[in-house]
């Protein structure tokens, strides 16, 4: 087998003690192997070798998967992700060699928190992810999709009758019943619904996102609106983006817990190669072993608060969070 096979072999079979040496031993090979990595890592003066520790290793900044093929070796791209965004916006490009990896890691993720797939019917309100194509989410959706075996209907753009029938009769038949959708979606039914249905069944999940389609809110007033339109005592959450092969999940109060391949670092909000453990807020920095394809290490734009038993909150986004990076690595 070749580096990467051999790593998401270990991968698969990693446990928390473990977790440090795979991220040193793919740091390293990232370091070498990553064009882009390299060059940035030249460009900031760091000599690999000298890195022993996670807290030492400097995060590529997300902006780079807009402008760059951010790729560890040489492949052909079995299928390219897209974030979500306009024809005239820059969007960002995560390349994989191998499909199989993302699908079944976050398999291996969900099912972790939430119990075997084949015990859920999955419902989408994911509209703008259908529309736009390229969407990870929406691949990984249709995956637990397959995985269910269910004869329903999975995905829904605007169909609120269809999907509400839908939801009815699988609860019928004893299933558990997963609705998942971009916030913005799930806001427009929950006022439809006005509390005159109950869910209260049912795992409603949000995975942000409002598109412009409604003012932007904090957590605390979007879970009330849903809590209230859905009937439910709790919302839960999925943190993941384009450029990350992980997920986190939250089953209320916006507390996060990573995937096992996922873990988070917390960076000084003014000084982004301040790293550390004595940081209890700061810029999100997620370290994702299942980025073998691209580059493991990325400093997101997110604002967290990390809590000491591993868990983490999202407390907002870095305002003009497209400026700092790219000037650091020549085209």
């Amino acid at each position: 087998m070749n580096f990467k096979a051999q790593f998401v072999h270990k991968l698969h079979q990693a446990t928390e003690i473990s977790f440090s040496e795979l991220a040193m031993e793919l740091y390293h090979y990232q370091a070498e192997h990553n064009p882009v990595y390299k060059l940035y890592l030249q460009n900031l003066g760091v000599a690999t070798q000298g890195v022993k520790e996670l807290t030492e290793i400097p995060f590529l900044p997300i902006e780079f998967f807009k402008t760059h093929e951010v790729k560890t070796d040489s492949f052909e791209a079995e299928v390219v992700f897209l974030s979500s965004g306009t024809t005239k916006q820059n969007r960002s490009k995560h390349l994989l060699s191998n499909l199989g990896w993302y699908t079944h890691n976050t398999k291996l993720i969900f099912e972790h928190f939430y119990g075997p797939l084949q015990d859920y019917v999955v419902l989408a309100l994911l509209p703008s992810y259908l529309e736009q194509g390229g969407s990870s989410l929406v691949a990984m959706v249709d995956y637990f999709i397959k995985q269910t075996g269910q004869q329903e209907q999975g995905f829904y753009l605007h169909e609120h009758n269809r999907l509400l029938e839908t939801l009815k009769l699988a609860r019928a038949r004893g299933k558990k019943v997963l609705l998942i959708g971009v916030s913005y979606a799930l806001l427009d039914w929950a006022h439809k619904l006005q509390g005159q249905e109950d869910f209260s069944q049912v795992i409603i999940m949000e995975t942000g996102g409002m598109k412009g389609r409604h003012r932007e809110m904090i957590r605390e007033e979007l879970h009330a609106h849903l809590k209230q339109g859905f009937s439910v005592t709790a919302i839960h959450s999925e943190y993941g983006m384009t450029e990350l092969l992980s997920q986190g999940y939250s089953k209320g109060e916006g507390i996060f817990w990573p995937g096992y391949s996922m873990r988070i670092l917390l960076r000084d909000l003014n000084d982004p190669f301040d790293i550390g453990p004595g940081h209890r807020s700061g810029g999100i920095n997620v370290i994702d072993l299942a980025n073998v394809d691209s580059c493991a290490f990325v400093e997101t734009k997110d604002i967290g608060r990390m809590h000491e038993d591993g868990s983490f909150e999202v407390l907002g986004r870095f305002d003009n969070s497209d400026i700092r990076g790219c000037n650091l690595l020549i085209s």
